[in-house]
């Protein structure tokens, strides 16, 4: 079989891995710059030219394609739907999964538990926009941001309306949810491939610190997931349409609240904390599918 990985760093550990797994199950697989690629458009002969090179004979493509080129990169995914190759995330999906506030709109109208979310037009009336969100302290997030970066935990009210005002000065939307106190600056990663959960892992941020993410200094420990926890990652990744993601919890008092769900999420983390071949497994589900 003829594998794709579309990955903008053939260096990244989630890349190398792939590629390891892909040649030990005895495949041909090449990692292709998706932001250079050419689409060539025209009646019924979709084509996409890589190195002055038509890209024939694809069996399936693993999107690895980064926030920063998303819609150029679903655009390459989309033409190779367009030639009916498989692939790990649908176009759809990962445009779905890029948007925040449409993820958030998805999962809540699915009945999953979420951190209650306030999202406005710039409004005037900071004061009531925290209000809806619970009251200080709030978590406020850049619609954009990515790796914990663009997230802000805010202690006061009056700090709170303050930073929702500059935000909104700036022309940067912004969405404010809830803190959800009890969680204790810590997260549930859920890794789904292909409808299974196949490793998850706790991840703590640093002392002083609320974000979790790993990029931050965060640490990860494998965990065994709750019955509750399992199935609201299972039909998360579901509602979002995505046959691989990286499903992000909090542990309240009230349930799992689910905060994003991922459609690249890295192996390195997922990898490490469990000892599990995520890589060889995501091979598989490509395997059954082509």
């Amino acid at each position: 079989m003829n594998i794709k990985i579309l990955s903008a760093n053939a260096n990244l550990y989630s890349t190398k891995r792939l590629v390891e797994a892909a040649k030990a199950r005895k495949h041909d697989v090449e990692i292709i710059n998706h932001a250079k690629c050419d689409i060539v458009i025209e009646k019924k002969n979709p084509v996409i030219i890589y190195k002055g090179q038509k890209l024939d004979h694809t069996d399936a493509i693993i999107p690895r394609i980064g926030a920063s080129v998303t819609f150029y990169g679903t655009a390459v995914v989309r033409q190779f739907e367009m030639l009916r190759v498989f692939t790990t995330t649908e176009s759809q999906a990962l445009v779905r999964s890029r948007d925040k506030l449409r993820s958030l709109q998805i999962l809540s109208r699915a009945g999953l538990g979420l951190p209650k979310t306030v999202f406005t037009n710039y409004s005037k009336n900071v004061k009531e926009i925290v209000d809806q969100a619970g009251g200080a302290p709030v978590i406020i997030k850049l619609l954009e941001g990515t790796q914990g970066i663009g997230v802000i935990l805010v202690e006061s009210r009056k700090a709170a309306e303050s930073v929702i005002e500059a935000f909104n000065n700036l022309q940067a939307r912004v969405i404010v949810q809830e803190f959800i106190k009890e969680a204790g600056g810590a997260d549930i990663r859920a890794f789904i491939v292909d409808g299974q959960v196949v490793g998850a892992m706790k991840r703590q941020g640093k002392e002083g610190e609320f974000r979790s993410n790993l990029h931050r200094g965060g640490t990860a420990s494998v965990i065994k997931l709750t019955d509750e926890e399992e199935t609201a990652a299972l039909k998360a990744a579901k509602a979002m349409g995505l046959g691989i993601a990286g499903v992000d919890m909090l542990q309240s008092d009230r349930g799992p609240l689910i905060l994003e769900v991922n459609s690249s999420p890295g192996l390195e983390g997922i990898e490490t904390a469990t000892g599990k071949d995520i890589a060889n497994t995501i091979i598989k589900y490509i395997e059954r599918n082509v």
